[in-house]
């Protein structure tokens, strides 16, 4: 459990997981004197204090305790006991439960005022992890699509992401689809060869220090048909009206309905038919996070926020396709990718 801050008058806590039982700050109202804080299990301290990235008090447990017990105690400590308890939203309920069960005096609710306001504005730093591993990421599947031949399965090609990522140091995830299965956006179980002609599709990325990279591109072995040709054109296209209505001050829902106005008025419509899934998400420490760019969602974009930018048309039983990159809006109020380039065309996935 991390806890961070003493309000110079009271003010909330609020909870999180972060590989612990628990993880808590108290943000503050007015002044702020600094606490730290870290609870885990007795046996792991070693390992804990090994990795502290900064000084901070340590208290454990042993197996005969309670981690609830202790962390409510630490919060009576500090002054919190009748005070509110905000729990972030990736939160173990089991964690929940138990802190409940133990704090009686406070009282448990959502963080996500607090969370969700100050992870969706990254800072230069944060940005700069992000183009990582994008970068990262444009390596590694550049690499494997020069490396694709007939025959292979889609497990063989993510075995290929895998390795490329490990020669790195990096740790990725991949989808990857050929043909009618890349129709379904996360696509199939069943057993994929690849062949001429058919489209090849891979998501995935990895993260550096914690901030991840979400890239998705869709290219052929061969010549492509004449329809992937076209709805590769017509996803690229959606891909700059996103891009071009992206700006703080909009509703993230406004970029969503920018994008899908290009696909529908090309015939591929209408609503959610054939670009079946949301624009986008937030992305930074986790691959999926608040705001997402969605229709009806108000949220006011503002420098800093981070998004995928990731239409599609997937046409059942024949294709799917989808470009994705991430962009932040800056301070000027535009959007500008975090990836180091958009998709060219098929033949030529990266940049």
């Amino acid at each position: 459990m991390h806890s961070i801050s003493r309000p110079g008058r009271r003010s909330s806590t609020f909870l999180e997981s972060v590989g612990g039982p628990v993880s808590a700050c108290l943000p503050c109202c007015s002044r702020v004197e600094a606490v730290l804080s870290s609870i885990g299990p007795g046996f792991e301290e070693g390992r804990l204090r090994e990795q502290l990235r900064w000084p901070i008090e340590v208290r454990v447990w042993q197996e005969d305790d309670s981690p609830y017990m202790l962390a409510a105690k630490w919060i009576s400590e500090i002054g919190a006991a009748t005070g509110r308890i905000g729990v972030e939203e990736t939160a173990r309920y089991a964690f929940f439960e138990g802190l409940r069960g133990a704090a009686h005096s406070s009282e448990l609710v959502s963080a996500d005022p607090i969370t969700v306001g100050c992870r969706a504005q990254k800072s230069e730093h944060e940005l700069e992890l992000m183009r990582l591993a994008c970068e990262a990421t444009f390596e590694v599947y550049r690499a494997t699509f020069a490396s694709l031949r007939g025959g292979m399965t889609q497990h063989g090609v993510g075995d290929l992401i895998a390795r490329g990522y490990e020669k790195m140091g990096l740790s990725g995830y991949s989808i990857v689809l050929f043909g009618p299965a890349a129709a379904l956006p996360h696509g199939t179980r069943e057993e994929q060869v690849l062949r001429e002609g058919i489209g090849v599709l891979i998501d995935g990325g990895t993260s550096v220090e914690g901030y991840q990279s979400d890239i998705t591109r869709t290219s052929v072995l061969g010549k492509p048909s004449a329809n992937l040709v076209r709805a590769f054109e017509i996803v690229r296209n959606s891909q700059d009206a996103a891009l071009g209505a992206a700006v703080a001050g909009k509703e993230c829902g406004s970029v969503d309905e920018a994008a899908r106005k290009v696909i529908t008025d090309a015939g591929f419509g209408p609503g959610y038919k054939y670009f079946t899934h949301r624009l986008g998400h937030g992305i930074g420490m986790d691959g999926h996070e608040r705001p997402y760019l969605v229709r009806g969602n108000r949220t006011i974009l503002k420098p800093g926020m981070t998004f995928s930018d990731e239409p599609g048309i997937y046409v059942p039983g024949d294709y799917g396709l989808r470009c994705e990159d991430l962009m932040v809006i800056t301070e000027s109020g535009a959007a500008k990718l975090l990836a180091p380039g958009l998709a060219p065309s098929l033949e030529k996935p990266i940049a």
